[in-house]
């Protein structure tokens, strides 16, 4: 059976990495797709593959950081589909950037679209959850946001912040039957964390794909995630197994928070 039958899932930065995986395993799982993103072309592949699913899948191109643009997508959804059952906000940027080379304009850039732009989408769809009295928000957060290392100082504040601001989210939507989760990745193996093994590796002399297989192992289990494998924890934390799950942020790491 499928778990999301007649569900409508509303995802951004749904064109490549974890928000493009988290589209097809929702339409896999029977739920229709509202993919956001700023990439047309890419967000458009995103709608053809869950398509292939038999399940009504748009696309919308969109900038998280838009402060009404938030409010807008969520209408359209709302006219088109008359629901939202979940909200997975991925979109997100990281650049490996040295803590004395941040520009205060890369630090608002990149806590506009990893913090502001989940707080903006947060805030929009809450009260359609609330007036549903159920939903699931999934923010995706990462273990950036527990721990932190070099060169990831204005990443590492923004996904804490995806953290506190889950946690508000879940006490405000709880009496209503809904429940927000933040996802803390590891390294996975994303178009993003790809173009930053290379700027991070090459400071180190090392090549991108020596980067990665350092950093596979340091993990316990010895390697790094595929998206996919996040998509599976993502839909665990929307269906109905979870309910009673709310206000957590589950490290999904290999075990290397520990």
């Amino acid at each position: 059976m499928k778990r999301f039958n007649g569900q409508l899932a509303l995802i951004t930065g749904a064109a490549t990495g974890i928000g493009a995986a988290c589209a097809l395993r929702f339409a896999e799982e029977g739920a229709n797709i509202v993919c956001v993103d700023l990439k047309e072309d890419e967000n458009r592949l995103t709608v053809e593959a869950c398509e292939k699913f038999g399940v009504k899948a748009v696309s919308i191109m969109g900038d998280v950081t838009d402060k009404t643009g938030a409010a807008e997508v969520t209408k359209k959804v709302l006219s088109q589909f008359d629901r939202i059952d979940i909200l997975v906000c991925s979109a997100g940027l990281y650049t490996g950037a040295p803590l004395v080379d941040v520009s205060y304009e890369q630090w608002k850039r990149l806590l506009d679209i990893n913090l502001t732009g989940t707080f903006l989408y947060n805030q929009a769809v809450a009260p359609v959850m609330m007036e549903q009295k159920s939903g699931s928000i999934i923010n995706i957060s990462s273990m950036a946001g527990k721990t932190s290392w070099p060169a990831s100082a204005e990443y590492s504040a923004s996904k804490s912040g995806v953290i506190g601001l889950t946690r508000s989210v879940a006490m405000e939507l709880a009496p209503y039957g809904a429940t927000c989760n933040a996802l803390c990745p590891g390294n996975t193996l994303t178009a993003m964390v790809k173009s930053v093994a290379g700027v991070v590796g090459g400071r180190d002399g090392m090549t991108a794909q020596e980067w990665l297989d350092m950093r596979a192992r340091d993990c316990p289990m010895q390697r790094l995630a595929e998206p996919w494998e996040m998509a599976g924890v993502v839909s665990f934390l929307a269906s109905r197994d979870s309910r009673y799950l709310t206000g957590q942020s589950l490290s999904v790491d290999g075990g290397m928070v520990l």
